[in-house]
């Protein structure tokens, strides 16, 4: 490992560890690094005023101007223009029509839309419009990702049946979730709109948090007449990307 990268995976365990502290020894076993190069990396990074030393307990964690650097990183960030080049490149890919979604309390907003020109089904999926989550791919990718508290919020109202392939049974909504995460990705099986299917993928922050998603419409007879493989591995990818340059692990 080349001694940025020694640097910079230091700073990220201790931060990551940053509610309870991590000591010299865990940072040593945790990151399997040669001792002296950690002792010696530590000693800079607390002299530069980067991370904090408590001499009582022995451990360390990330200072306040780390929070101001990432504060003034989050001040002048664009989701939309960070994950466009590669909603373009979804778009390239696949001709499908791309989207970009958050959540917002119980419903999903689209930040961003490309859309297929040889789409014969013309989509609602507006920028600045809202959707539902739990009929969407979108929507079912933030809520599978989401808190259990941020779930359990959303089933307190009753699931709408958009279509007869909604799913508006709670506890059937929570397998479906627990699919989603086991597989990393969303099916909308024509949920919302007859004739039209979506696949989701959600994408994770640094600590694993869930901050936006993205997806690709389709007609449904694609999948009949092909399968949709290879949509599946072009959203998974595209996801991947995106939470990479956001900083997850």
């Amino acid at each position: 490992m080349n001694p940025l990268k020694k640097v910079f995976s230091i700073i990220e365990y201790a931060v990551a560890e940053q509610g309870k502290g991590v000591t010299y020894s865990e940072i040593v076993s945790a990151l399997d690094l040669p001792k002296s190069s950690v002792h010696r990396i530590l000693k800079d990074l607390i002299d530069l005023g980067y991370l904090n030393f408590n001499r009582e307990t022995k451990k360390y964690t990330g200072s306040l101007r780390l929070a101001a650097l990432g504060a003034e990183v989050m001040s002048h960030f664009q989701l939309r223009d960070h994950a466009r080049p590669h909603l373009l490149e979804l778009h390239r890919k696949t001709y499908h029509t791309s989207n970009l979604g958050i959540l917002d309390g119980a419903m999903g907003v689209f930040m961003d839309k490309i859309e297929s020109r040889d789409f014969g089904i013309k989509l609602f999926s507006e920028i600045g419009k809202t959707f539902p989550l739990h009929c969407t791919g979108l929507g079912k990718a933030l809520l599978a990702f989401s808190s259990d508290e941020t779930l359990e919020k959303f089933l307190e109202a009753p699931l709408k049946a958009m279509t007869e392939n909604t799913i508006t049974d709670p506890e059937t909504f929570k397998q479906e979730l627990a699919l989603i995460r086991d597989r990393g990705y969303a099916l909308d099986n024509e949920e919302i709109t007859r004739g039209i299917m979506c696949v989701a993928a959600p994408v994770l922050g640094f600590n694993g948090e869930v901050i936006c998603a993205v997806s690709i419409a389709f007609p449904a007879y694609i999948n009949t007449d092909r399968g949709i493989e290879m949509e599946i591995a072009a959203i998974k990818k595209c996801a991947a990307l995106i939470s990479g340059s956001l900083g997850s692990r």
